[in-house]
């Protein structure tokens, strides 16, 4: 299995393509991927891309971080596991156990 990175301040225009021919002259690009925001399709200005290998993740690092692309200043680092988000705020959701849920309103 290879290396997750992730990659910040990306213009909006930026594709998956464009990802894929940025890194692929450090080895091995398995995927790339902008994320893109559900309802209106748009980029969120950040990414993911695996590489092959450890080594080919490290010089992708090494030569694109602070990197300047479309007038802006990349940020790649390895990507941190993916936290669950955890439901609560608003009534029902857990707390304090007064039956308002955690962050509700108290009457």
């Amino acid at each position: 299995m290879g290396k997750k990175l992730y990659v910040g301040n990306l213009a909006y225009a930026v594709t998956h393509t464009n990802l894929e021919e940025w890194f692929s002259q450090y080895g091995t690009v398995q995927s790339a991927q902008v994320i893109t925001d559900r309802d209106t399709g748009r980029s969120k200005g950040f990414g993911f891309v695996e590489m092959d290998t450890d080594s080919q993740a490290e010089a992708a690092i090494q030569g694109l971080n602070e990197q300047e692309h479309d007038g802006r200043r990349l940020t790649v680092n390895e990507a941190k596991p993916r936290v669950a988000r955890t439901t609560g705020g608003g009534y029902g959701g857990g707390g304090s156990g007064r039956g308002y849920g955690g962050g509700g309103r108290r009457y």
